[in-house]
């Protein structure tokens, strides 16, 4: 399984990213993906998960503001951020694992991409 991440970038605070994952190998009908960051100096983070069976968890930076999406078709999964602000600064990675149900998977990754940066400025 290869994970790909694209679409970080700088922006100022109230903006928006839109970030994808492209996932080549990867059963989307078996599995639970999700997207973790990592800022400066601190531990990493998740911030949502989603199950094959579409069903999605946040964990509180991204509650209202951000949206975990699926494109089986395009292979890709896609993380919508709105609202970003300055604290939203960091790597973000996204991750997978085969063979699980639902989408409390942010403790059970197999595959990890190599991140992409997102800046977002005051």
């Amino acid at each position: 399984v290869e994970l790909v991440e694209s679409g970080g970038g700088s922006v100022e605070a109230g903006g928006s990213l839109r970030l994808s994952c492209a996932a080549e190998g990867y059963d989307y009908s078996r599995g639970c993906m999700g997207w973790i960051r990592q800022a400066p100096g601190k531990e990493r983070e998740g911030v949502a998960t989603i199950g094959s069976d579409g069903r999605t968890l946040y964990q509180n930076p991204a509650k209202g503001r951000f949206t975990i999406s699926l494109d089986n078709a395009k292979k890709t999964m896609y993380l919508h951020m709105n609202t970003l602000k300055p604290e939203d600064t960091a790597l973000y990675y996204c991750a997978a694992v085969q063979r699980w149900h639902g989408p409390f998977c942010g403790s059970a990754y197999e595959y990890w991409g190599q991140g992409t940066q997102v800046t977002v400025s005051s």
